[in-house]
């Protein structure tokens, strides 16, 4: 059993099937998917209570999945109440890279020279800024914005080429 102290300020809401736990907080919400079959939760007032399966055969996989859970839920109680941001920065030598947020897409043309454009899904409620150079990937999520980094990152893959000459691509600077 794993017990979490719910902060001033954040409110937690179970699904009626007890599938989904909800946090929300002053930044925005986000949701945690519940596996019933490992896990059952409770939400009493201020504290949420984590309840592994008691069938022997599923106890390590339950007592790992209540782990993983807590950890999530706390993150996300810190990124509702604070918020999350990573900070990127492209970097180009060769050829000059545009970007362009459209929707829940990032545009990044001329990567390497090509003509058509690179693309990377924003995942969920994430908001990407760009300004010259610098690219800011915000949100309240860990998964959300953790995710749309690392697809942002992966834009700018070398195909075809040699990586030790082009270094070219979209790096991590700063995580907050």
């Amino acid at each position: 059993m794993r017990e979490l102290q719910v902060p001033s300020g954040v409110k937690a809401n179970l699904s009626p099937d007890g599938s989904q736990i909800e946090i929300s907080g002053k930044l925005g919400s986000t949701k945690k998917t519940v596996n019933r079959i490992l896990l059952t939760m409770k939400v009493d007032a201020g504290k949420i209570t984590i309840e592994e399966t008691k069938n022997k055969k599923l106890a390590k996989k339950a007592a790992l999945a209540a782990q993983a859970l807590g950890s999530e839920i706390s993150e996300a109680m810190k990124g509702v109440q604070n918020g999350l941001e990573k900070k990127m920065k492209v970097v180009f030598a060769h050829f000059p890279m545009s970007l362009e947020v459209k929707g829940d897409t990032l545009f990044v043309k001329n990567v390497f020279g090509e003509k058509k454009p690179r693309t990377a899904k924003i995942v969920g409620s994430t908001k990407v800024e760009v300004k010259g150079q610098d690219l800011t990937v915000k949100g309240v999520d860990p998964y959300d914005v953790g995710q749309t980094a690392a697809n942002i990152n992966r834009l700018s893959f070398v195909r075809r080429k040699d990586s030790r000459v082009f270094q070219d691509g979209i790096y991590y600077v700063a995580e907050e």
